[in-house]
């Protein structure tokens, strides 16, 4: 097991640094400098002429040679003169006849959903152990297939999982033109819920 070494080695091992400083301090004022004159001398003068520059040749005439042509500039874009294809006539456009709700099975329905995801079971129900079954309508516009309202034909038996599964169907997305109107039977057990 380690133990620390007694407080007074590190007092000592301080006290002998700090002596050795200030001894290295006090021997370096003892010095003085030592000045040292030396013998005066003369100026020296140096006399230099300049010499004439060499005279330099004149630079040769180098041809430059001739440039290139400009480069063929063709412009990047280039506006269209014909008219943009008419659309087809309303009368011939195809009308989306949407399938009704009495003939379509659970499975066709979630098979035509773009987006059906599943509703969660939530946490308070969940803790209580709520469970149940019901039934949920959903009106779609056909045009889009965007949900344009949920409602409860027949209650899980909780407003909880009443409101968790009508606010889930809501975002729910459908093929334009597919369905009108579905009715989603759903099951909510501690599993979760499955339609």
């Amino acid at each position: 097991m380690y133990r620390p070494p007694p407080r007074w080695y590190l007092w000592t091992a301080f006290g002998v640094a700090l002596a050795i400083h200030l001894t290295a301090v006090a021997l370096a004022q003892k010095r003085e400098a030592v000045a040292v004159e030396l013998p005066p001398q003369p100026p020296q003068v140096v006399e230099a002429t300049l010499a004439p520059p060499e005279a330099t040749p004149p630079p040769e005439d180098i041809p430059l040679p001739e440039p290139p042509p400009p480069p063929e500039i063709k412009p990047e874009f280039v506006e269209e003169r014909t008219p943009p294809p008419r659309p087809p006539p309303s009368a011939q456009q195809p009308k989306f006849t949407p399938i009704k709700a009495a003939a379509l099975s659970m499975s066709q329905a979630k098979a035509l959903a773009v987006y059906n995801p599943r509703p969660p079971y939530p946490y308070e129900a969940r803790a209580h152990k709520i469970m149940g079954s019901g039934v949920i309508t959903v009106e779609v516009d056909p045009a889009s297939g965007n949900v344009t309202n949920a409602s409860v034909t027949q209650s899980i038996g909780n407003s909880i999982l009443d409101d968790a599964a009508v606010s889930t169907f809501r975002r729910w997305r459908f093929r334009p033109g597919s369905v009108s109107k579905v009715r989603i039977p759903i099951t909510f057990t501690m599993t979760g819920a499955s339609y």
